[in-house]
């Protein structure tokens, strides 16, 4: 039988990248005790107050079709929401809402690109975006993201990628694998080769509440300049530890949500109401939930840089936001991948390959720091008393 083109497009680009996480959670079923670094869950449950503004609203019987758009009172709260952060009028009519950040990631490069166009996008990235961009039939550009500059995207090399079939600069900040955080001057240096280029920045900040201590978030959308050229994707995945609530939506030029609407009402015609209550309250006031799990990440990513610094060859890039922090495993002479099938099967640990999220991170792995304290330091336990193995050569 004949398929579409796009299944095709996405065969390699699922969940074999999550081989090892699925592996290690076999392995505990079956018995084995593996501490598990590998995905991004929150380490709190969804907390109380929503869950219950979520059973009220369902109680209500808020269980009916909703707005293409979304609910007004969710629309309504994020624009509230955005235009104090940005700190001028954001609007109704500029907001999209969505079950999740990764349906809205889909939406909005569905409405923007196409076969022929191409997508500047930095390398490391997020496992999914390559499949995001593969699915519209437009071609994913990886620009480096360098070790020597903080994973951060650099302007210069964003410009010397950029072709006439060059329509979409994608960013993530803060960023997932790597934790870096642009700065105003990056966001400025990259807002203006859009305007040079004529070109739209979609901007992924679903960690943009869960920033380190040493570090400031500062959007594209915050530049007027940009505005007009500028999308915005989040959710309370994250913030709010309520991944499996799936509430996502965008943010962007009124013209660019009329346009793809009717996409998005093709697709699935706006959120569950109840859901949408429900996080209408989650983003009327800083998240607490996110603010708890940003000191308990920066404090356990310390660790692992003091433990893994102070006792092997691993190398640990301290992260500036999110959930994650790399290790640089090259001193062992294996791969990321290598390292870690190895570190699950002879020390117990599960962590990411670093080449699950882009090629430039061929010697790295991906640490969650979401597991609790006393496991996580057992786990860098494990990986100095691992690495100590393999430089004994067993």
């Amino acid at each position: 039988m004949k398929y579409a083109s796009v299944t095709d497009r996405l065969a390699t680009l699922g969940g074999d990248k999550w081989e090892i996480y699925s592996l290690a959670r076999q392995m505990n079923a079956d018995g084995a005790d593996i501490v598990e670094l590998t995905i991004g869950e929150p380490d709190i449950p969804t907390p109380d107050f929503l869950l219950q503004a979520a059973t009220e609203s369902l109680s209500q019987g808020r269980t009916l079709y909703s707005s293409g758009r979304g609910e007004q009172n969710l629309l309504d709260a994020l624009a509230a929401r955005y235009s104090k952060r940005m700190q001028r009028p954001i609007n109704a009519k500029q907001i999209l809402c969505f079950p999740g950040t990764q349906t809205s990631l889909y939406a909005v490069m569905r409405g923007l690109v196409e076969a022929g166009d191409e997508v500047l996008l930095g390398d490391p990235l997020y496992a999914t975006y390559e499949g995001v961009i593969a699915s519209t039939g437009a071609t994913f550009i990886p620009v480096p993201l360098r070790p020597e500059n903080d994973f951060r995207m650099s302007a210069a090399d964003l410009e010397a990628r950029i072709t006439d079939k060059t329509r979409v600069i994608m960013l993530n900040t803060p960023h997932n694998p790597t934790g870096a955080v642009l700065t105003a001057e990056d966001v400025q240096a990259i807002g203006e080769l859009a305007i040079k280029h004529n070109l739209w920045i979609v901007s992924d900040e679903v960690y943009d509440e869960m920033v380190f201590s040493t570090s400031t978030f500062v959007s594209p959308l915050q530049f007027e300049q940009f505005a007009e050229r500028v999308v915005v994707v989040s959710s309370i995945s994250k913030s709010h530890a309520a991944p499996g609530f799936r509430s996502g939506w965008c943010v962007g030029p009124a013209e660019f949500c009329a346009k793809v609407l009717p996409l998005t009402e093709t697709m699935l015609f706006g959120n569950q109401p109840f859901i949408a209550d429900m996080t209408a309250l989650a983003v009327s006031a800083p998240s607490e939930a996110a603010a708890g799990m940003m000191i308990r990440f920066e404090r356990r990513a310390r660790l692992l840089e003091r433990r893994l610094h102070g006792e092997s060859e691993l190398k640990v890039q301290l992260p500036e936001a999110g959930m994650f922090a790399l290790v640089d495993v090259s001193a062992t002479g294996m791969s990321g991948y290598d390292y870690a099938i190895h570190l699950l099967h002879n020390g117990d640990v599960a962590v990411m390959p670093g080449s699950s999220f882009g090629n430039s991170l061929h010697n790295w792995v991906r640490i969650a720091l979401t597991t609790d304290d006393e496991p996580f330091a057992e786990a860098c336990t494990r990986m100095i008393s691992h690495a100590k193995q393999l430089n004994a050569g067993y």
